[in-house]
């Protein structure tokens, strides 16, 4: 067990509840058949919302702190690709803060969000609408989209279905249009609440990944060009490709323990945070 080493920032027993809760829901979509699964991405998010009343995410819509804590870094990145005419789709945007937020620098803004309890309350904004989907197919149509942006969502999805968002993601942008993609370090994971517990995920983070592993994913989905940022003391640097990748595959090789030890220090901590834009060719 990992607990003792772990920041705990809820009572023990509510994380071992909420662990236990989201393994048992994580484990019946993994192994759902494909037809089912795009059924369950809504229903067992929504069960686990309700089962888990003190989940983070929850929480957090009542701590307007909270919200700005984590709108804040994600708006200082996010702000070098907007502009004043641009159509801006959010996958999973939870409470929708930063789409909100978002909203009031561009034309117009679409959330898409498999869970209605996580978004269940009212928005106030003209330019802004949200939609429930799949969680694979996005509901809007092809070449009409500037930016498509996701932080935290790649990871919830069953890696039998990772191919097919990012070839729907490619098919509504526009040419030239820029999918924005944040997401955990599966060689610095788990990151999900499994983390106290287990060495690999075992909750809704049905697959991590590398910035390696994704950028393949990308190219296969279409996209022809791929930039990889890090962050250092809050301010984002493009970082070339090949020395990110070489620094995975030097942490693959080192045992577990060694490798929790290195990833969380500089600079591999900067390296491994997968940051990215890839751009739909014009």
């Amino acid at each position: 067990m990992l607990f003792a080493r772990k920041k705990k920032s809820r009572p023990l027993e509510q994380i071992k509840a909420h662990y236990e809760i989201e393994k048992e829901l994580a484990a019946r979509l993994f192994h759902s058949p494909k037809e089912e699964r795009l059924r369950l991405y809504s229903s067992l998010y929504n069960e686990l919302f309700l089962r888990v009343p003190h989940h983070p995410q929850l929480v957090r819509k009542d701590s307007p702190q909270a919200i700005r804590k984590a709108v804040a870094p994600q708006l200082g990145f996010l702000r070098r690709f907007l502009k004043d005419h641009f159509l801006f789709v959010e996958l999973g945007p939870g409470d929708c803060s930063l789409s909100l937020e978002v909203a009031k620098s561009v034309k117009g803004v679409v959330g898409l969000e498999v869970s209605r309890e996580i978004a269940g309350r009212p928005f106030f904004s003209p330019n802004f609408q949200l939609a429930l989907f799949d969680g694979c197919n996005l509901p809007l149509s092809n070449r009409t989209v500037d930016i498509v942006y996701s932080n935290q969502v790649m990871e919830h999805l069953h890696p039998d279905d990772a191919v097919e968002q990012l070839q729907s993601i490619f098919a509504i942008l526009k040419p030239g249009g820029l999918y924005v993609c944040l997401t955990p370090n599966r060689i610095n994971g788990p990151h999900d609440i499994s983390r106290y517990f287990d060495r690999i995920a075992t909750g809704f983070h049905l697959h991590e990944y590398t910035n390696t592993e994704l950028g393949n994913l990308l190219t296969r989905a279409g996209f022809s060009k791929i930039r990889f940022f890090v962050r250092v003391r809050g301010y984002y640097f493009p970082f070339p490709f090949f020395a990110i990748k070489w620094g995975e595959r030097f942490l693959t090789l080192m045992p577990y323990v060694l490798r929790k030890f290195l990833a969380s220090r500089f600079p591999f901590r900067n390296l491994l945070g997968i940051r990215l834009g890839a751009v739909k060719a014009t």
